[in-house]
């Protein structure tokens, strides 16, 4: 199972690092005024959409169905099967694309009712449009992606998604060497959405992924509307920290910037909570739907005390290390260009607060596949509205008395919310089973974090008040790395992980 999240890991990793050069590109391009607002309002939804197609959020129905049809019927059927939910999602999200072109300015209004009335909402309304051919090609990407991850093909889904941004740098690069026009710049960046899009289904067709779903056709008869009534709530379930994103920003499009300063500090959450939570929705669902379905509960308590240690053991320092190390962070990553200091201040304030629903947003992406893997999609999609309201609430009082902010510690709020009650449910339904091992490593993965945050927060005095550039990097990689190793060094003497064991299994055949 390790090897398995750590080829998911990477790819992730890889991506947000390239998201982070995008970001920052993008900031020094479009800065945080109303084009900048209005862009990443508009591209704010793209990403609902990603994360609501992609990154392990459909594995949550067509897992386990593909697998189901296959162990029942054969690979001949689980391939018929797979394509007609290819040639369904393909049609459906063509017609769906063209509605929504058309009832743009309404999402845009309902998304962000602050840009009413203003210039912002006619440039979102424009880059959004821009931006829709990628909702086309999206559906198939992710159906193919899903049926690689069911045969545990997991190299190829982690690393495609690299070319959305590949192709958003060249972009932003050749904007800035041309010393675009921002309101230009912005709409060209737009149009390069979709067209990143087609290159990722381009890259997934060339390996000849698509055979897994042969012969392609449309279908809604009766098998299809049930796999979609599953699908559906499970896919908005696993995409619940870009929802509770998607409410701070409709409360924060009244307040000039804030929008902006938010979806900079969200891009600093989605490192951590990508490279952990992607790994755990992408691995643990088939992996529990085997254990389930054989009904080992001895399997079933291993994967989900194994996904709770690891989720823990890297959400946690993350947590601390982005809290503690927020502003520097921020002014190393986005403060050039049209980002000043007020800006790396807003931003660093929201971020330290973001931080905080972090190991909320983990423990949702370890907990949800044990439903998932049991054919219940329903209770992870209420748990996730029932934080959303908790996070609107929140907002509308915090976000008028501490702006960006309150908003940013009402989503915090609003992830500890969904994850409690996914916790409280699971425990009553069928029982969270954490073996012995688990219940002796989690204390000590904790005492080590703390640790190593206190460490952090010692050391928050090295950086000079006007440190720039190459400065600013050093120190700042020497107490993240000291962190790190200090951390891993505590996991050790604390007998919370073996590195040798840990290496030794990576080593072994699969």
């Amino acid at each position: 199972m390790i090897r398995s999240f750590l080829t998911v890991s990477t790819g992730t990793l890889a991506s947000r690092l390239l998201g982070f050069a995008r970001d920052s590109l993008i900031a020094a391009l479009l800065g945080t005024g109303a084009v900048a607002d209005a862009f990443l309002a508009a591209f704010q939804l793209v990403n609902v959409v990603r994360r609501l197609l992609s990154e392990g959020a459909l594995n949550a129905a067509l897992i386990p169905a593909w697998l189901r049809v296959r162990d029942r019927d054969g690979e001949e059927a689980a391939s018929a099967f797979a394509g007609r939910v290819l040639g369904t999602v393909s049609a459906a999200l063509f017609v769906i694309s063209i509605v929504i072109a058309l009832l743009m300015p309404l999402i845009i209004t309902i998304i962000a009712p602050g840009f009413v009335g203003s210039h912002r909402l006619d440039l979102a309304v424009q880059n959004a449009r821009l931006m829709l051919p990628y909702l086309a090609f999206a559906g198939p990407v992710t159906v193919l992606m899903g049926l690689l991850n069911a045969q545990e093909r997991f190299a190829l889904t982690a690393f495609s998604p690299l070319l959305f941004n590949i192709a958003l740098i060249a972009t932003i690069a050749a904007l800035l060497l041309g010393r675009a026009d921002a309101s230009l710049a912005a709409w060209m960046l737009a149009a390069t959405v979709g067209i990143a899009g087609l290159l990722q289904l381009l890259m997934l067709l060339s390996q000849r992924s698509a055979h897994l779903a042969t012969p392609l056709r449309a279908s809604f008869d009766k098998e299809m509307r049930g796999f979609f009534a599953k699908a559906i709530p499970g896919m908005i379930a696993s995409s619940g920290p870009q929802w509770l994103m998607v409410a701070g920003a409709i409360i924060a499009s009244a307040t000039p910037s804030a929008v902006s300063w938010l979806y900079f500090a969200n891009r600093l959450i989605e490192l951590p909570l990508g490279i952990v939570g992607v790994a755990m929705g992408t691995v643990l669902v088939p992996e529990l739907t085997r254990a389930v379905g054989s009904g080992d509960r001895d399997a079933v308590a291993h994967a989900e005390s194994r996904a709770l240690e690891l989720a823990t053991g890297l959400a946690l320092p993350a947590t601390l290390g982005l809290a503690v190390l927020a502003e520097p962070i921020v002014r190393l990553l986005f403060e050039h260009g049209a980002f000043g200091t007020e800006d790396s201040a807003a931003t660093a304030r929201a971020l330290m607060w973001l931080a905080l629903g972090l190991p909320a947003h983990v423990l949702i992406k370890a907990l949800s596949p044990a439903f998932f893997a049991r054919g219940d999609t329903m209770t992870p999609l209420l748990a996730t509205a029932k934080g959303f309201v908790v996070a609107v609430l929140l907002a509308v009082l915090l976000g008028h008395f501490f702006g960006a902010s309150g908003i940013a510690a009402s989503i915090a709020a609003g992830a500890w919310s969904s994850a409690f009650s996914l916790l409280r449910n699971g425990t009553s339904e069928f029982g969270f089973s954490v073996d012995a091992a688990g219940r002796k490593r989690l204390p000590r993965i904790v005492l080590a974090a703390a640790a190593m945050g206190a460490l952090l927060w010692l050391t928050t005095g090295l950086m000079p008040v006007e440190a720039h550039g190459l400065i600013r990097f050093i120190v700042l990689g020497l107490q993240i790395g000291a962190g790190i190793a200090v951390y891993g060094l505590l996991l050790q003497i604390l007998g919370a992980a073996s590195w040798r064991e840990a290496v030794n299994a990576l080593k072994r055949p699969a």
